[in-house]
This record gives structure tokens, C-alpha cells and sequence, in this order.
């Protein structure tokens, strides 16, 4: 392909990306295929000569397509929103164009001191202080891949520091005695609420440190006295704590830490503290959510997504650090910084080498500048509060319905929702809101009750989005108490006939079984005999794909579902005919 084709192609995909983001309301909000489908679509080998651009667009839409789970829809309110707009899309097509590899200031400057620039410009909009910023000359901001990434890395960085400090105190050189890095590395814990994301489980895997999971008050927060408790408890037993992960807007259900209370325990007791606040970060742009980070100068780092809440394509995640020494002293050190002399390459130079995993660096900045210009600081907090307005539509409407109860304080853009009764019920209805097709929302567990998390995700969703979803759920769940009924009427029969069976109303739906809950939590409830399909068993959890189990679990005939026109047969030689 020369510039020439380039322009042509590159004015078609702009219109196939255009044409697919205005019509997305006229696809089904989930796909409708078994796992495998592609294969069946898509030749085994790649083609041995090169094939036309028409050809591959065309396969887009004929094999691609069937099998996406459209993000963007107005009805798919599962897990969070997923950051689009124009202007980042712009903005990535430039970084993919200009095609630079940003992993030092000499690499690229534009590409490392924009992304210091911009760092800043969003820590000033969500009210940081200035020992967070690269201007202070203190601490700074970097784009990472995900909130997972900046969680393993403080936390590596928390651990290293931590271990130096305890072994130069302990170590006694001139009598040859040393403590080993693996005796200190034994007795460090670490804290988050037990409604921390799975990742900063995961991330104490990886660190190889204890970590412990606290529980949370009534509005699922988790405050300074059950930390500090954990932490004397911890310490008696002859454990160092070293790191928290306080929690920002919950995974299940948008609940909210106490920072000033758990940073004062923690600057007290010289801990690092970490803030993930991966989606609702995103509202702290609004001066009125600012109160949730009083205590933020005791906070070592903080992180938040605006590729969930801001319009930002994935993947861009910001994390910032109050105290730059602290954590390059943690990570390793290359000898190239001491020819660093300038201050503004001192800067930079860190961002980069010292404040990530990954060398090779993407020019993220640019989207996110794109967007900021774009929308301007009063756009971003008007999408933000539209969201936010329309989750409180949501909450209305079920609170004006005897059947459901909201759990927890709806604050942000999501709605944790449950039917009043047996957690078999909403579990029920969620599946049928799923196979319906209309509507996409996945579950959480909250204290042992099957919740149904209702989020705000369509950049342009509007009142008659949530008219819509509501209407959908009042419907099904309007049918599955008549199934209920007659359901509980056979079982009566049953009993009068062979006094057999039980009261328990989980057993009225005999097709229970136990749900992979959203976020790696699982139910503990224990009622399973029938399969469903297998594409909703993967909805909230990618582990559980397996081509050949899935195979071999599906015991309904295997079918592919695709609105495209033709018989499987036809698709699959009209694809691999341009081999």
C-alpha cells in the first residue's frame, strides 16, 4: 500500500468507523455465537499472497463483526464505561502515524514532555497538590497501560523501599552481619478493603507479600480504625506492614474508602499508601467529589482511567507520585541518569525510565490532549455529570418499584440493584435480561447478596436509554414471577402428592447454579444443575474460556447465530476465497 492508496483506504475506514458508531443502536448489544465460531470463518493458514483492502473491510463485517460485544451500544450497562470519542480516535491515529517509540527524552521529546505537561494540566483539574505535579519539582505523572499496572508497581516500589530501609537499620557491616532481603520479605503485609479489585490481590501474588483484606462499614467502606486495628494485630505477630490500596469507587459497587482517615493511619505509621480510583477518579474533575480525596497529602500515589470515564480510548491509565525520590530509589537505576544535568531532562528521564514496567513507550499523550482541547475542562465535567444524572434516573425508578432494592449509595454512574427476596431471583432475571439481547449487565456478590450492576456507559446516553432499560427489566421481570408462580404451584402439587420436596423458595428455580460473579468474586451459595449458554458462563471472566472444554460442555447442538446473510458454508468460502 503506497500514500496514494493510503489516503483512499485510510478516507474508507474513517467512514466504516463513523457509519459503525451512528448505527451502533441497530446491532444487538451482545453476539450470539459459541466459542470457535471464528475458526469456522477464517482460513487456518494465512494467505501466501497479498489481498485486496476491499476484501479484508468485507471480512470485517462478515466474520469480525458477529463475534464483537459492542461497548459503545446505548444498552450495554455492564462493568464500566469504555472511553471513545473522535478526538482521541484522532489522536491515536496521529501516535500510530508519527509511529515513535518514547522510552527516554532524546527517543522523542515532544512524546515525553507533552505527556509531562498534560500529567499536569489533570492533576490540577482533580485539585492534586503541587508536590504531585513535574512543575513542583517533587513528584509527577505517568500514563501507564492500566490501574492493575499502577497497583503492581507502587506496591513493587513500596516493597524495595521497604526492604533498604530495614535492612540498612538492622544490618551491621562491620560485624559481617547482613539481613537477608528474603527474612524481610517474609514478614511484609499489605492492606486493602475486601472489595478491592482482584488486582491488588494479584499484585501482592506477584510481590510475593502477605496481603491482607479488611472489612468494610455499612456503606462498604473501609475507614482508618479497622486498618489501624489490622496493622497492631499485624505487628504483635511480628509482621511489617508496608502498603495500602485504599479504594476509589468500587469494583461491585462504586463504595468509597475513607482516605482522610485510612492516610492518617498510614502517615503514622510510615506506610505507603496507594489510591486506585480507576472510574470514579474520573469525577474528581467536578470541584463537588473533590471531598473524596481529603487526606490526599499523606497519599504517596493515586491513580484513575480516562480511558473508562473521559472519553479517552483504552489504554490509558494515570498514576502520580508525591515524592519522585522515593520511587526511583525503588526501582532500578540506570547510570545514564547521572549525565542527566539539565532539570527539565531530569524530569523527564524519570517519568520514563524509573515510573513503569514496559521500555517501549506509545505516544498516549496525544489522545488524551486531543480530548482535553476538544472538549475543554466544561465538556468533560458536563459528560461526567450527565452520567451521573441518569444513574439517579435509574436509582428513581427503582426505588419506586416494591419489587427491587438498591444496595449501597448510588454516587457516580452506576446502580447496584437486587429483586427483595432469594438471591436465585436476580440471578435469574439478569440471565434472561442477558439472552434477551436487548440489554448487556453483569453481577457482583455485596455481603452475600446477588446484586445486578446497572452502569451508564453510551458517551451520548440519554433519558430514553434508561427508559428503555428500565421498561426491559420491568417486562422480564413481570415474566419470571408468573414463572414463579406456576412453577411454585407444581411444586406444591408435587409435595401434596409425595411430600418430597421443600419450602425454601431457592429451590423454586431448580435450574440454579453457582455464577462467576463480576470481578473474580464467586457466590457461595451451592444449587447448580443446568448448563446455560455458554457465552453468558463468560461474561464476567475470561479464565473460564476454554475451546475444548466449552466443546465438550455444550450439550445443545451447535449453532451459529449471525444476523449476516447466508449459511455458515457460504460465509466460510466466501472468506477463504481470497487465499
Amino acid at each position: 500500500m503506497d500514500s496514494s492508496e493510503f489516503r483512499k483506504r485510510g478516507k474508507e475506514m474513517v467512514d466504516f468507523i463513523a457509519d459503525y458508531m451512528e448505527n451502533i443502536s441497530m446491532r444487538k448489544v451482545t453476539p450470539e455465537v459459541e466459542p470457535g465460531y471464528l475458526r469456522q470463518l477464517i482460513p487456518p493458514k494465512a494467505p501466501k499472497k497479498s489481498q485486496e483492502f476491499s476484501d479484508v473491510l468485507e471480512d470485517v463485517e462478515q466474520a469480525i463483526m458477529p463475534g464483537i460485544t459492542h461497548w459503545q451500544h446505548p444498552n450495554f450497562h455492564a462493568y464500566f464505561p469504555a472511553g471513545n470519542s473522535y478526538p482521541s480516535i484522532l489522536g491515536d491515529m496521529l501516535s500510530d502515524g508519527i509511529g515513535c517509540v518514547g522510552f527516554s527524552w532524546a527517543a522523542s521529546p515532544a512524546c515525553t514532555e507533552l505527556e509531562t505537561i498534560v500529567m499536569d494540566w489533570i492533576g490540577k483539574m482533580i485539585g492534586l497538590p503541587r508536590v504531585f505535579l513535574h512543575e513542583s519539582g517533587v513528584g509527577g505523572g505517568v500514563i501507564q497501560n492500566s490501574a492493575s499496572e499502577c497497583v503492581l508497581i507502587t506496591l513493587l516500589a513500596a516493597r524495595h523501599a521497604t526492604i533498604e530501609q530495614l535492612k540498612n537499620r538492622f544490618s551491621l557491616p562491620d560485624d559481617g552481619n547482613f539481613v537477608e532481603d528474603g527474612t524481610i520479605l517474609n514478614r511484609l503485609v499489605a492492606y486493602s478493603s475486601k472489595l478491592a479489585h482482584s488486582c491488588v490481590e494479584k499484585a501482592g501474588n506477584v510481590g510475593l507479600v502477605k496481603m491482607r483484606q479488611l472489612e468494610v462499614d455499612e456503606n462498604y467502606s473501609l475507614r482508618g480504625y479497622t486498618l489501624e486495628r489490622a496493622m497492631e494485630e499485624d505487628r504483635r505477630l511480628g509482621l511489617i506492614p508496608f502498603y495500602v490500596c485504599a479504594t476509589l469507587g468500587t469494583t461491585a459497587c462504586c463504595s468509597f474508602d475513607n482516605i482522610k482517615e485510612i492516610s492518617e493511619v498510614c502517615s503514622r505509621e510510615k506506610v505507603w499508601l496507594h489510591i486506585d480510583a480507576a472510574y470514579a477518579g474520573n469525577a474528581l474533575i467536578c470541584p463537588e467529589f473533590q471531598d473524596l480525596i481529603k487526606g490526599i497529602e499523606n497519599v504517596d500515589s493515586i491513580n484513575f482511567n480516562p480511558n473508562k470515564w473521559m472519553l479517552v480510548n483504552s489504554d490509558c491509565s494515570l498514576m502520580w507520585v508525591q515524592d519522585r525520590t522515593q520511587l526511583t530509589d525503588a526501582l532500578t537505576v540506570d547510570p545514564l541518569y547521572l549525565l542527566h544535568k539539565h532539570a527539565e531532562n531530569v524530569v523527564t528521564y524519570l517519568t520514563f525510565q524509573h515510573w513503569g514496567i514496559p521500555l517501549s513507550r506509545r505516544f498516549r499523550s496525544l489522545k488524551l490532549w486531543f480530548v482535553i482541547r476538544m472538549y475543554g475542562v466544561d465538556g468533560l465535567q458536563h459528560y461526567i455529570r450527565e452520567h451521573i444524572r441518569l444513574a439517579k434516573l435509574f436509582e428513581k425508578f427503582a426505588h419506586n418499584d416494591d419489587r427491587f432494592e438498591v444496595m449501597g449509595k448510588v454516587t457516580m454512574g452506576l446502580v447496584c440493584f437486587r429483586l427483595k427476596g432469594p438471591n436465585i431471583m436476580t440471578q435469574k432475571l439478569l440471565r434472561m435480561l442477558n439472552e434477551s439481547g436487548k440489554l448487556h449487565m453483569v453481577p457482583a456478590l455485596i455481603n452475600e447478596h446477588y446484586v445486578i450492576r446497572f452502569a451508564v456507559c453510551a458517551q451520548n446516553a440519554e433519558d430514553d436509554d434508561i427508559i428503555f432499560a428500565w421498561r426491559i427489566i420491568g417486562q422480564l421481570t413481570e415474566d419470571l414471577m408468573n414463572e414463579k408462580r406456576l412453577t411454585k404451584k407444581n411444586i406444591e402439587f408435587e409435595k401434596m402428592h409425595f411430600d418430597n420436596t421443600s419450602d425454601d423458595d431457592d429451590n423454586v428455580f431448580r435450574e440454579f447454579e453457582e455464577e462467576i460473579i463480576f470481578d473474580q468474586q464467586r457466590s457461595s451459595l451451592s444449587r447448580a444443575t443446568k448448563r446455560r449458554p455458554i457465552f453468558m458462563r463468560m461474561v464476567s471472566d475470561p479464565r473460564c474460556y476454554n475451546h475444548d472444554t466449552c466443546t465438550s460442555l455444550c450439550t445443545e447442538s451447535r449453532r451459529h447465530k449471525s444476523e449476516c446473510s447466508g449459511g455458515k458454508n457460504e460465509r466460510t468460502h466466501s472468506i477463504s476465497s481470497t487465499d
